[in-house]
């Protein structure tokens, strides 16, 4: 079944990017389609105008609900009367979006992706067409067109048939609750610096252990939050206590 995209967006071509990498071919296979719906398609004054000053003044314009809330309708109509699709708007003020938000999402059958632009949209177009709001961080853009970018390609990895490797995103980071290992390749030694050795010893064993501990270790130096949202297992603890031993010692070795 391909999954349905409709973008709301007054920069269509800025979509033209999707065309490309894991997105682009999971277009060409049929696992995703892209459609980009123009509000000012849906105004008929002599400028297409969008926007407009905002009530009790202030700086920047804003974008008019009607364009918006008749991009949304044909959006609807394209994608199919049978077809539940979900109304997202991308904007700062949104939930975090998180990678399990990802996984979700990746279940739809059809996103309806709203790109805002100015200083934002009518507060009254998101309190009567808009089913969620989502963040990709706590930073401001230009437009939302890269945000539902950076939404489609995390939702587009995970539908079947879009990677090579079925397997490939079992392992990455935020997956498991906790960030990816290291990886490494040729050559052995790259600036006096030799692959860890466990890597080359064929035990897939402790491999497996290696990768655990380095993923729990790279977690906690990163991004402790998130181990507070997990549960570790004895043996995930002990290794995660011996990463933190191993780390202070060569610290202080490094002194």
């Amino acid at each position: 079944m391909t999954m349905q995209f409709g973008v709301v967006t007054l920069l269509p071509e800025m979509l033209d990017a999707l065309k490309h990498g894991i997105t682009g071919r999971a277009m060409q296979a049929g696992i995703i389609k892209v459609a980009c719906f123009n509000p000012r398609d849906e105004v008929h004054n002599v400028h297409r105008t969008v926007d407009d000053r905002p009530y009790g003044g202030g700086p920047g314009m804003v974008m008019q609900a009607p364009p918006l809330a008749d991009s949304v309708k044909r959006a609807k109509a394209e994608l199919g009367e049978k077809c539940s699709a979900k109304v997202i708007y991308v904007s700062p003020k949104g939930r975090c979006l998180t990678q399990a938000a990802i996984q979700n999402l990746a279940a739809s059958e059809a996103l309806i992706l709203v790109a805002g632009r100015y200083e934002g949209v009518d507060e009254r177009f998101i309190e009567s067409h808009v089913d969620e709001v989502w963040s990709i961080g706590d930073y401001v853009l230009s437009g939302g067109e890269l945000a539902v970018m950076v939404m489609i390609d995390a939702i587009t990895r995970l539908l079947p048939g879009s990677l090579g490797d079925p397997d490939s995103t079992s392992e990455e980071s935020f997956t498991q609750g906790v960030l990816e290992y290291p990886h490494y390749t040729r050559p052995a030694v790259y600036e006096n610096r030799p692959v860890p050795e466990v890597l080359l010893s064929g035990d897939h064993k402790m491999i497996n252990e290696w990768r655990r501990q380095q993923a729990l270790g790279q977690t906690w130096l990163h991004r402790p939050d998130l181990l507070a949202t997990i549960d570790l297992t004895p043996q995930e603890n002990a290794l995660l206590q011996a990463f933190k031993a191993a780390y202070k010692n060569a610290d202080k070795g490094s002194r």
